[in-house]
């Protein structure tokens, strides 16, 4: 097995970089490291080398690693892709870190602890399998997965590595497109010397098209670049600039901080120029009304759970959604990898972001679970692939959010908190149901009938009063303001065509009985007049669900035209 090795960073990137995946030593419980692991994958996977579903709450991990350059000058960063859920990390036997949350990155400055020449890391990470309190999404807290929820993943499950700076680089970037004056707000932080400069280069398919020089005492700032239209003449229209699921265009941008007319730091990237806008109850994308059509996405393999097997199989998940007729997908109950986001980016493809739910309404909940939220919408926040944030689903972690106040409180806080880290995109409140201060209506709704679906979407009013698992849209206190509505789960029609045995909300017993079924419940959603986009349960079989599009090795069902054409309301039973 080849450690995953791809550029972890792809919005930020730098050249001087070490992959520390690979094989590393392991154990459970104590130090003892009498086993070996394929790093990002957790021991749970076949892929770990390990592929045991046992309880073990605390993990072991160890292994060395070299620095050939002299550090005089440099700092060194070691980063976590992911870590579920605490650890503490060891360098040369000094304790560096304590990190607490199982689905952000992280870093740590560890040019102290290092020395050139032979170095070791050593992690110890605890995961609660039994903490109904810790955000978990998916992962299972009894032995076998069953229903609804799957086998868990504990500790290292994304790519570890090292990067090496001077001594002053740039830390952060916010960029905000601004379409409608076609251009550029950027928000930065830089460490180290004070007063250095930061240079802004944007180029639109190798054409350059604006630069910026600025520099501030407090090495951070916010300042707004103006794209030159002049340079872009030859592309006629807006619609030739804009990033959009059918047409991703994107532009390139390279930060350099220079002190003393010297460059010290590059950094390269790239954003979109567009817009995502609720206008008078319709959701627009660059001042149009768009219809969003997304599959509920879980983010499992087989083999590797929650991690990617390999890259390509983010551009396969992505590429096959495609042809089947979607444009984006609702990543459901985890924060996804920014591999995938990056490949969203490229290939046009748009993504909701949710966090793990955890299931016991408490302060430690409260407290655990808005941390990492910030956190998420901190480090993700420049894809333009990300149309949405969805931080409650179901009511999972607020169970009493009808008619309880601090319930309800606590979704409007994060609906506000969202808001004033990102002011750029919408926010549900409680995806499903018993919303507070959302912006988007969403509806859960697995009906299997396209008779009751159609009756149910017939207008406003007969969907705002539908109760579908017999919950009411809204908690009390709280109602209708002229939200768009979305059915955001339904379907999940099952289907066997693979070896795993399973379960859906409704059965298929063949490929053209799945078809029927499939235009049953997509053809009242576009013949609905209040349904301005939905989310189909689920784009692949997991585990026991088998109510996937695909198998959960990636095979379609059925031929994906058909899917395709259902989707585009061009096809009749």
């Amino acid at each position: 097995m080849i450690p995953r090795n791809e550029y972890p960073r792809p919005q930020f990137v730098r050249d001087n970089w070490i992959n520390l995946n690979g094989l590393w030593d392991f154990s459970f419980e104590e130090d003892t490291f009498d086993k070996q692991i394929m790093v990002p994958y957790a021991y749970q996977t076949k892929l770990s080398g390990i592929d045991i579903q046992d309880f073990h709450d605390t993990v072991w991990y160890r292994r060395s690693f070299f620095i050939e350059e002299e550090l005089s000058g440099k700092k060194v960063l070691i980063h976590f892709g992911a870590v579920d859920y605490e650890c503490d990390i060891w360098i040369n036997g000094a304790h560096v870190l304590n990190h607490t949350g199982g689905h952000m990155s992280f870093e740590a400055d560890i040019t102290k602890f290092i020395k050139k020449g032979q170095n070791e890391i050593k992690l110890r990470v605890f995961d609660d399998t039994l903490d109904l309190e810790l955000p978990r999404g998916k992962q299972f807290w009894e032995k076998t997965s069953s229903g609804i929820f799957y086998t868990r993943t504990t500790g290292i499950w994304q790519t570890v590595w090292l990067e090496v700076v001077n001594e002053c680089y740039l830390s952060n970037v916010w960029m905000t497109p601004d379409l409608d004056n076609l251009a550029l707000e950027v928000e930065y932080e830089l460490v180290g010397n004070e007063g250095a400069v930061l240079e802004t280069t944007i180029s639109f398919e190798g054409i350059e098209v604006a630069t910026h020089a600025v520099s501030s005492p407090r090495n951070k700032g916010v300042y707004k670049i103006t794209i030159d239209q002049q340079a872009l003449v030859k592309w006629h229209f807006q619609e030739e600039l804009v990033w959009t699921p059918e047409n991703p265009r994107l532009f390139d941008i390279v930060f350099k901080v220079v002190s003393d007319n010297k460059q010290i730091d590059i950094v390269e990237s790239y954003f979109g120029m567009r817009k995502v806008s609720i206008v008078d109850g319709k959701f627009m994308l660059n001042n149009r009304p768009y219809y969003q059509k997304l599959l509920l996405d879980q983010g499992y393999w087989e083999e590797s759970l929650l991690t990617a097997p390999d890259d390509e199989a983010f551009i396969t998940d992505i590429r096959l959604a495609k042809e089947m007729g979607f444009n984006g997908v609702r990543k459901h109950q985890k924060i996804e990898d920014p591999r995938y986001l990056y490949h969203a980016d490229k290939m046009g493809f748009i993504v909701w972001g949710e966090i793990c739910a955890a299931y016991v309404y408490t302060r430690k909940y409260v407290k655990r679970i808005t941390n990492e939220w910030m956190e998420e919408i901190l480090r993700d926040y420049n894809h333009p692939c990300i149309f949405a944030w969805t931080p409650l689903n179901e009511s999972w972690g607020v169970p009493n959010i009808m008619h309880e106040a601090d319930e309800q409180s606590h979704s409007a806080a994060m609906v506000y908190i969202t808001k004033s880290l990102d002011k750029t995109r919408p926010v549900i409140s409680n995806d499903g149901w018993e919303h507070t201060c959302t912006d988007i209506l969403t509806i859960h709704d697995y009906e299997s009938r396209k008779e009751i679906l159609s009756d149910r979407y017939k207008s406003l009013e007969s969907t705002l009063s539908s109760m579908p698992a017999s919950r009411c849209l809204f908690a009390q206190g709280w109602s209708y303001s002229n939200q768009p509505v979305m059915v955001t789960e339904f379907g999940g029609i099952s289907f066997k065509k693979g070896p795993w045995e399973g379960w859906g909300y409704s059965n298929a017993t063949s490929e053209e009985d799945f078809a029927n079924r499939y235009y049953s419940v997509v053809s009242p959603m576009l013949e609905s007049p209040v349904i301005q986009g939905f989310c189909y349960t689920q784009i692949t079989d997991v585990e026991q669900e088998i109510n996937g599009l695909l198998t959960y090795d990636r095979k379609p069902k059925i031929d994906p035209q058909i899917i395709r054409a259902i989707n585009n309301g061009t096809w009749k039973p």
